[in-house]
């Protein structure tokens, strides 16, 4: 597995915090690779075809990042930016394990 990118994830007390860049709205439920923010720090982008009402969008997000990371739906919460695009969630359970889980998925997927 390949260096991950600065700051997309951040290890906690309770979990591990994930950056987001979410398009709802869009031609298909996917994560799309990785981008950097302005202070260049990656981020990963998402899309999801729910509008962003009720908290759809954001329930599908959360749907999409479960399956494709094998974790319970039940243990990613969205922290900041509930109405923003630019999200943090957070991934409750053992962060480097986590870390380790989702840091495969993506090298498997190409993105680091």
């Amino acid at each position: 597995m390949r260096h991950l990118p600065r700051a997309l994830f951040e290890p906690t007390a309770k979990g591990l915090r994930v950056r987001i860049r979410l398009t709802p709205a869009g031609r298909h439920d996917g994560i799309n690779g990785l981008m950097h923010d302005v202070d260049g720090c990656a981020v990963l982008k998402a899309s999801v075809t729910k509008a962003p009402e009720d908290g759809k969008a954001n329930a599908a997000l959360i749907k999409l990042l479960a399956k494709n990371w094998k974790v319970a739906k039940s243990t990613i919460e969205i922290i900041q930016g509930h109405t923003s695009r630019n999200k943090v969630l957070l991934i409750a359970g053992d962060a480097a394990n986590l870390q380790k889980i989702i840091g495969i998925w993506l090298d498997d997927q190409g993105y680091v």
